[in-house]
């Protein structure tokens, strides 16, 4: 319960340090791991709890997974790649001032740094 108690301290600090332009665009997931364990009767946080959080910011995705079982891993990591396929325009957007790579032909010559 602990991890799911600071997850909106978690999800702040992460909008705050990534500083996206539109905070409420950005995507995020929600996994909800584990839960073969005792067939999911020993939960500490229940998938109405979850859902209703991934709702209250801005309907986040939700997904129940158990990586034991190879339960909704696929389905998960697929709405992962398509959200980020969706906002790859986007996300370049964050890293316009970037720098680019230094090469390695740059960096066997001497000091490239």
């Amino acid at each position: 319960m602990r991890s799911f108690d600071t997850l909106d301290n978690w999800h702040e600090e992460f909008l705050k340090q990534a500083n996206p332009p539109d905070p409420k665009k950005f995507p995020f997931i929600l996994l909800g791991n584990k839960i073969d364990i005792d067939g999911g009767n020993s939960r500490v946080v229940s998938e109405k709890k979850a859902k209703e959080w991934c709702a209250s910011k801005g309907n986040i995705p939700y997904f129940e997974t158990s990586a034991k079982e190879d339960y909704n891993v696929d389905a998960a990591f697929l709405c992962i790649a398509k959200t980020a396929l969706d906002n790859e325009h986007e996300q370049s957007i964050y890293f316009q001032g970037m720098p680019e790579a230094v090469s390695e032909t740059e960096q066997q010559g001497g000091c490239a740094c």
